[in-house]
């Protein structure tokens, strides 16, 4: 089993962020940052399928753990993002127990699931098949996304799922989803937040949560979650960006 897998299921605390900007040099400014992993947003951001493995050996080149999140549920997204050299992958939209299966069998080789077996650079472009199919199964992150009414409802069944490894909250969707938006909904959105973080807890998995700042995380981590991915690339160079232009037109008055 991989060092990164282990924490995670672990629950060591872990912090990572989403990597947005289709470029290695993004990647590797914020490998550099002192993060614990990455998470290359393919789902959101305008990522082609060949810079995935571009990003990925970006973060490989500073040992920072990537993940993929996959556009979609698809097993030959899946595939993809793992034969990159992907240490895991993050499946948006996940609502039932079906669909986190299969997820889970689409991540793992025979007789664990049915990913298929092809040269790509995870396996050392041929030359390691051996010995990365012996060690992918225990290496491999498998986390779910919960981010709707329906995986609110069924989220008891999907942390239920053998091979499951994180169950990671969206709350921006999930807030979309369950009517829960602004402030009048702040309530209503922590109640299914920590409904399931505690469904995953007591099925033994880890959980996670997307932060868009860290005076946050605190709150989650009190309530057992030990994943969490704070804001993005994007968000980090446009905050940046604004508070630098702010202080220097402070020193011009």
């Amino acid at each position: 089993m991989s060092e990164f897998r282990q924490k995670c299921i672990g629950k060591t605390n872990l912090i990572g962020s989403f990597a947005a900007i289709p470029h290695p040099v993004a990647v590797e400014v914020m490998a550099l940052s002192g993060l614990d992993f990455l998470c290359i947003d393919w789902e959101h951001a305008q990522i082609s399928r060949d810079m995935i493995e571009t990003m990925v050996r970006a973060a490989d080149v500073h040992r920072v753990p990537a993940l993929v999140r996959v556009p979609g549920h698809a097993p030959e997204a899946i595939q993809t993002a793992l034969d990159s050299g992907a240490q895991g992958v993050l499946i948006p939209r996940v609502s039932t127990a079906t669909q986190a299966a299969l997820a889970v069998r689409a991540s793992r080789y025979p007789p664990q699931g049915e990913r298929g077996v092809g040269p790509g650079r995870a396996a050392g472009y041929g030359y390691r098949i051996p010995e990365y199919l012996a060690a992918a199964n225990d290496r491999i992150v498998v986390a779910v996304q919960v981010e709707t009414s329906e995986g609110l409802a069924n989220i008891e069944a999907i942390a239920a799922v053998d091979g499951v490894d994180v169950i990671f909250v969206g709350p921006g969707d999930l807030s979309v989803s369950i009517d829960a938006i602004g402030p009048a909904g702040a309530d209503k959105l922590s109640e299914a937040i920590r409904t399931i973080i505690g469904a995953t807890i007591a099925h033994g998995r880890t959980a996670g949560i997307f932060c868009a700042s860290p005076q946050i995380i605190n709150r989650w981590a009190g309530v057992g979650a030990s994943f969490f991915v704070l804001a993005s690339d994007t968000m980090f160079l446009g905050a940046g960006a604004a508070a630098n232009c702010a202080a220097a037109r402070a020193e011009l008055t």
